[in-house]
């Protein structure tokens, strides 16, 4: 296989790159770096593996026209994301959003023998569902779709999420989209809630108070290599094709005021949780339905939540809290 991934020094993009890279296939990683960072993490693929790093922008369509025409997969994992973004510039977050697609799907239809396009897209998809009707859990991709207002800055990236989905749709190449639901592990960036917590429980000191936004709320969590599984064996799966699909795990599914214990047990600390108001626009319920994956490829998740905090614990102490290390967003 010869392998385009955009937004492929990001966090999943590192992942399947060392996963495809490890399988002996060549791999071109496209990123402008406004995010991602080339850290060892990245340099040590290259320098391993059949890997190549492209520094460009997927909104540069004179970039895009003198890319090689012989991937056989292409995974669009790039767009711009972020609570910050989304809330102080959605109209570009929008706009830029469905360029990018616009011009993977180019890239995408040039493709001499292009076997697989793989779209990622986001639980995100479900939110306005979980407003206007009642939403099943286990949250199948069935489910009624229903937007958010149009005026929230907010629905800015779901909205360029759902369009992205109907353009592969109809785009006329063999597509697959993903749904990601709460993937965590190294080098995911900060800004979510398990690296959060675990810097705040090891900043912290044995008695110290540990504050726990939405507490109450209930997720289920996917560690990045069992998700890295999933969209791999969705985009090499001629049953996939057509298909849009949830990435996460059905269970178990926790509260955050649960994972906030689990992350002070594994970092060792001895800390009071003090439950604190729900964050704004956090659902109470995210819980994703597995079964169209389960008979699509028959791929469940493998890593616990314990042990995959526990990994993700060790990279971060090591490389971004004692050794001020840079992290992938």
């Amino acid at each position: 296989m010869k392998v385009f991934i955009t937004g492929g020094v990001g966090f999943v993009g590192g992942h399947l790159t060392k996963s495809l890279g490890q399988d002996g296939h060549t791999v071109h990683l496209l990123d402008n770096f406004k995010r991602g960072v080339q850290d060892p993490f990245v340099e040590d693929l290259v320098g391993k593996h059949q890997v190549k790093v492209i520094n460009a922008d997927l909104l540069d369509e004179a970039s895009l026209g003198a890319l090689d025409d012989d991937y056989t997969h292409i995974y669009h994992l790039a767009a711009i994301i972020g609570v910050v973004h989304v809330l102080q510039r959605p109209y570009e977050v929008l706009t830029a959003n469905v360029r990018m697609t616009e011009n993977v799907i180019a890239l995408a239809r040039r493709q001499k023998a292009l076997q697989r396009l793989l779209f990622s897209s986001t639980s995100e998809v479900y939110a306005g569902t979980l407003v206007h009707m009642d939403i099943p859990i286990p949250t199948p991709e069935t489910t009624p779709i229903a937007l958010t207002a149009l005026e929230q800055p907010r629905t800015s990236y779901m909205l360029s999420k759902l369009y992205g989905e109907a353009m592969c749709n109809m785009s006329g190449v063999p597509v697959t989209n993903v749904r990601l639901h709460n993937v965590y592990g190294p080098r995911m960036g900060m800004s979510h809630v398990i690296p959060e917590l675990l810097f705040k429980a090891w900043k912290a000191k044995d008695g110290d108070s540990l504050d726990v936004f939405s507490a109450g709320h209930k997720r289920t969590f996917c560690y990045v290599s069992d998700a890295v599984r999933m969209i791999r064996a969705l985009a090499e799966a001629d049953s996939a094709v057509g298909q849009t699909v949830n990435i996460g795990n059905e269970s178990p599914e926790v509260t955050i005021g649960e994972l906030a214990k689990v992350v002070v047990s594994t970092v060792g600390r001895e800390l009071k949780l003090v439950p604190q108001p729900a964050t704004a626009g956090s659902p109470a319920r995210r819980c994703p339905s597995m079964r169209l994956l389960d008979k699509l490829t028959g791929v469940q998740g493998q890593v616990g939540l314990e042990e995959g905090v526990g990994q993700t614990y060790r990279w971060y102490h090591e490389t971004v809290f004692e050794g001020q290390g840079k992290t992938a967003q």
